[in-house]
């Protein structure tokens, strides 16, 4: 609890992926993808309950046996490539109220192909959260390549993406630029509901380090993934 206040966290998985097969539930040195989310936001002193939404059974039987909760299986048409993830969150929340009268004041969404995230990442955006009194908190970090350096084509012609780039010789001049890593979106209920996103109006951000935004899209990054837990491991 937050003063008092009830977090839900909702893991998002759907059994098809066409980057790589079966992602959220490969084998990501010893345990499936999945579950190196589910066990950071069982660790959380604020999440309440943990949920995954996935219509495949073997995601489901995958994420009860690593402590989440599957009340239900997702309808097929919410599993399609383009299924908007708030979509799945609205579904789950409406089911829970219409079946268990369940209450809850946040709503913590865990991509699970965010597996470095880790739990004092979440209890920080939702201490932020409450604390700066906004309607959501969504993770970022700094971004690689500042777009004051990046370059367009006009015609042949090369040029600044931002021409006021064209000045800013020194890094140290370059305004801080961040971008979504993907890992952590939390939206107050009202706001959720009313505004059908996960992206409220007001909205603040909570920056992550580089190495814990790393996010699972592709074989390149799951092999980068695995690289880096054996580092960790062999430097404990």
């Amino acid at each position: 609890m937050i003063d008092g206040k009830s977090v839900l966290a909702i893991i998002p998985a759907r059994g098809g992926s066409k980057g790589i097969p079966r992602k959220n539930i490969k084998d990501l040195c010893g345990k499936p993808l999945i579950a190196w989310t589910i066990e950071e936001a069982l660790k959380s002193k604020y999440i309440d309950r943990t949920i995954v939404s996935t219509e495949d059974e073997e995601i489901a039987e995958i994420s009860k046996k690593y402590g989440a909760e599957i009340p239900f299986l997702r309808p097929k048409e919410l599993a399609e490539d383009n299924t908007p993830t708030v979509d799945v969150v609205v579904d789950l929340i409406n089911w829970l109220e219409r079946y268990e009268g369940y209450k809850y004041d946040y709503v913590c969404v865990l991509q699970c192909t965010s597996p470095f995230r880790k739990y004092l990442d979440i209890d920080k955006c939702l201490e932020k959260i409450e604390t700066v009194q906004m309607d959501g908190i969504v993770s970022i970090c700094e971004v690689a390549t500042n777009p004051y350096w990046t370059n367009i084509f006009e015609g042949y012609r090369l040029k600044y993406f931002i021409e006021e780039g064209r000045s800013l010789t020194r890094r140290q001049q370059l305004p801080k630029v961040y971008r979504y890593n993907g890992a952590i979106y939390i939206v107050r209920k009202e706001a959720l509901i009313k505004q059908k996103t996960l992206e409220p109006e007001n909205m603040t951000g909570y920056i992550m380090s580089k190495e814990n935004s790393i996010d699972i899209d592709d074989m390149i990054d799951f092999k980068l993934a695995e690289i880096l837990i054996k580092e960790c491991d062999n430097n404990a």
